[in-house]
């Protein structure tokens, strides 16, 4: 729990609030000028767009969580990387892939994307695994680091077998940037990492500052306004992608992105600060965690035929999201008289 001085909240939460704003502005865009600059080097370089687009595109989208996770380790507040972490896989299945669905149901005709589905469970699973112990050490931190390592080649060779047929290799292919000189994608890759550099530096800055005003700890402010904001770029993503009926894309970014949230940004946190996780990260954020996600596996299993979600599990998805994030929002959050 961070405790601090009562300031006067007109002044103090001011300031913080467009730092947390500008912060959110910068990673948002850094995020979408980074993937542009990281997808369209590789594609000039002859990496096929299906690699691209499971690996570089995957590890890329989730930059600003990573880079908020460097930054709030660095500074020693590694429970904000934790609460980000956890929190921006819940917002991307229950938000995201819940408000995707209302505007679109989404078809799932990727035999790769399924493949990817057991992989998100078990990354899941090798997290709470990890937890158990109420501790997450250098060992941890490396262990998951590993496993990212681990599983990036098995999705390079996913993306190398999938069949010429799937959907979702077309997909990619129009969507990876084309006819981007190698040099222009690098000042955009560039570009859009500094960006995301200053935006992470605000973005901590920020939202420490408001746990503090609020009296919550890291990981509650991690869970309910970072993980949302750094959420923002798969929002879009996936909206995009599921109204021009690139079904695979619109949720396997999110599929990804969850992937690489678990390994990259907790297991960098863990590395560069190891520290003692808060009692609410096992009693209730981590188990939320793995139950939005084994919901997600049982509703694109084909066990019934069908090859689509519907607007009804969309809908569903949404009100549980908002369920759990009230529920957090009742239990830590009072405002300062």
């Amino acid at each position: 729990m961070i405790a601090g001085p009562i300031r006067p909240i007109s002044n103090y939460m001011l300031g913080n609030t467009l730092e947390v704003v500008g912060g959110l502005l910068l990673l948002i865009w850094g995020a979408d000028r980074f993937v542009h600059g990281a997808a369209a080097t590789a594609r000039n370089m002859g990496v096929a767009p299906i690699l691209i687009g499971l690996t570089i595109v995957a590890f890329a989208t989730s930059a600003p969580e990573i880079l908020v996770s460097v930054v709030a380790a660095i500074r020693g507040e590694p429970g904000l990387a934790i609460g980000n972490a956890i929190g921006s896989n819940i917002v991307n299945i229950g938000l995201v892939l819940g408000c995707v669905v209302i505007v679109r149901p989404i078809q799932l005709r990727s035999d790769t994307l399924r493949r990817e589905m057991p992989a998100l469970l078990a990354v899941s699973l090798l997290t709470v695994s990890l937890f158990l112990d109420s501790y997450l050490s250098h060992i941890d931190g490396v262990v998951m680091l590993t496993g990212l390592v681990i599983v990036m080649i098995w999705l390079a060779r996913l993306g190398m077998r999938s069949a010429p047929s799937d959907p979702i290799k077309k997909e990619y292919e129009d969507e990876i940037p084309a006819n981007v000189t190698t040099r222009t994608a690098i000042i955009w890759l560039l570009i859009g990492l500094a960006s995301l550099l200053v935006g992470a530096h605000l973005l901590v800055d920020g939202s420490i500052e408001i746990a503090r005003f609020l009296g919550v700890s890291e990981v509650v402010i991690g869970i309910l306004l970072v993980a949302l904001g750094t959420s923002l770029p798969e929002l879009a993503v996936s909206l995009v992608s599921a109204l021009r009926g690139e079904y695979g894309l619109a949720i396997g970014n999110i599929v990804g992105s969850n992937i690489f949230n678990l390994l990259a940004v907790i297991g960098i946190a863990a590395t560069i600060a190891p520290s003692a996780l808060a009692p609410s990260v096992l009693s209730l954020h981590i188990f939320v965690m793995v139950a939005f996600t084994l919901v997600l596996f049982a509703m694109t299993y084909e066990y019934d035929g069908k090859n689509e979600l519907s607007r009804i599990e969309g809908v569903a998805l949404v009100i549980a999201f908002i369920a759990y994030d009230s529920y957090v929002v009742l239990q830590n959050v009072t405002m300062p008289e």
